[in-house]
């Protein structure tokens, strides 16, 4: 069993192959020019108007009230966030504009870079490529959308779209099924301790790897990666190692 080869990659999304917390912070930017130019406030009050929009999705809920949107629960953040800091507004459409320039611009700013391509193109030739994402599905469906990276994998699984989403093995299950694959046979790389190495873990793949850019940082919780690398580029790597 150790010496059998790995056979499939799965791979997180966000923040591992698209830098979507990079985006997300050029899109909040953008956003706070717009509120300094309809509400002539100082740049402090725009940040804290700001903080508390990152902190909603933050503590964002996967439950959402029937017939209510990511994109109506997102409006309302921004709308809050904007009275929680300076009481009300008399622009009545404020709020959604923030959010759809918010939206927008971080799309526009998600990316799969010419190396990453590149490096899921060598990959694809030598193993089975699987896409596992959390979240909404509406919201990654659009990353997904927006990067144009379907082309690179054998398979996309949206866990928004599922009963259960990473770290619970159902997902994992589904992945392995679909590639037709056991567990063994698998490598799960990603940014999240909690979700991506967690979820491999609990799936018994062969080998969790965790992208981590923080040099030095020592791992104190119960949570262990098998490997660490700053950027998914040094995969290959791994991957020779545990080929040998």
């Amino acid at each position: 069993m150790e010496g059998k080869a790995v056979k499939a990659i799965l791979f997180d999304l966000d923040n591992t192959l698209i830098e979507t917390s990079r985006a997300g912070e050029v899109a909040l930017q953008k956003t706070g020019q717009l509120l300094k130019s309809k509400l002539s406030l100082d740049d402090d009050t725009i940040r804290r108007i700001c903080e508390k929009f990152k902190l909603k999705l933050l503590l964002e809920s996967s439950d959402q009230l029937p017939g209510t949107s990511k994109d109506d629960l997102r409006v309302c953040h921004w709308e809050e966030s904007i009275a929680e800091t300076i009481g009300s507004c008399s622009i009545s459409d404020l709020a959604s504009q923030c959010y759809y320039l918010w939206k927008n611009s971080r799309l526009e700013n998600l990316c799969l870079t010419p190396e990453v391509c590149d490096l899921l193109m060598q990959l694809r030739s030598k193993y089975k490529l699987l896409l596992l994402t959390n979240g909404d599905a509406q919201t990654q469906r659009e990353k997904v959308e927006a990067v144009n990276c379907e082309e690179f994998f054998d398979a996309v699984v949206i866990a928004g779209d599922h009963a259960e989403q990473k770290p619970f093995p159902s997902i994992f299950q589904l992945c392995f099924n679909k590639l037709e694959v056991e567990a063994w046979d698998c490598v799960m790389v990603g940014d999240s301790l909690d979700t991506d190495v967690q979820g491999g873990f609990n799936a018994g793949v062969r080998a969790t790897v965790w992208i981590h850019r923080a040099e030095g940082s020592v791992l104190d919780g119960p949570v262990k990666p098998d490997y660490t690398i700053p950027t998914v580029l040094d995969l290959p790597r791994i991957l020779a190692q545990l080929q040998n």
